[in-house]
């Protein structure tokens, strides 16, 4: 009888393999790949692995399946106009998948994302930008909001001087009317008229 497949799945692999591929290459363990950038002068050299680099940038990859001949037990690359502190962050991001930099340096690792072809960052580095645009936007309306109701608090006193001088005048009238009352709705409570006594003298028979 034919027992039915299942899946077995782990949820940590992928984390913990990315985590011990960082630490070899932090202890420079089973690295065969030097990478050697300069910038304006400032020069330094990486340590990392081959199929670690080919398989998260496409620059990489084509780097390493063209080469000929390895002169030595490691290859070695050469990146111009690439800074130190750039590489170093893209290393980073390329065996832990996550980086922290400055929001001033967030164009230049998309740059360097770019270059290096290295998709992941990009799109992070782009989805980075975008809340960043939204945030500064946001800040932009609430501050014009504030704008305009610090604006319509200013011209308020006006219109409240305004509505209690027409408030004043409408007592004014209201206490002196033009016409005396007509209907039995406008007279006193006691459904006398104010021209006539209180009580009335009885006739006499």
């Amino acid at each position: 009888m034919e027992s039915n497949a299942v899946l077995l799945e782990s949820k940590s692999s992928p984390i913990n393999l990315l985590n011990e591929m960082h630490q070899l290459r932090l202890l420079g363990h089973l690295c065969d790949v030097t990478v050697s950038v300069e910038y304006q002068g400032v020069r330094a050299e990486f340590v990392a692995h081959k199929a670690v680099l080919a398989a998260t940038s496409k620059f990489f990859k084509e780097v390493f399946l063209n080469e000929k001949g390895v002169d030595g037990p490691r290859t070695n690359v050469f990146l111009n106009e690439v800074q130190v502190a750039d590489f170093a962050s893209f290393l980073e991001f390329v065996y832990t998948a996550k980086v922290e930099v400055e929001e001033d340096r967030v164009q230049r690792m998309l740059e360097i994302a770019e270059k290096l072809k290295c998709l992941d960052l990009s799109e992070t580095c782009f989805q980075l930008k975008k809340q960043m645009l939204e945030s500064v936007l946001l800040e932009l309306q609430n501050f014009s909001e504030s704008q305009n109701s610090e604006e319509e608090s200013a011209t308020q006193p006006g219109v409240l001087l305004e509505s209690k001088a027409a408030a004043v005048a409408e007592a004014d009238q209201a206490d002196c009317p033009v016409d005396p009352p007509d209907s039995p709705e406008d007279r006193p409570s006691n459904g006398v008229s104010p021209e006539m006594p209180a009580t009335k003298p009885k006739e006499k028979m």
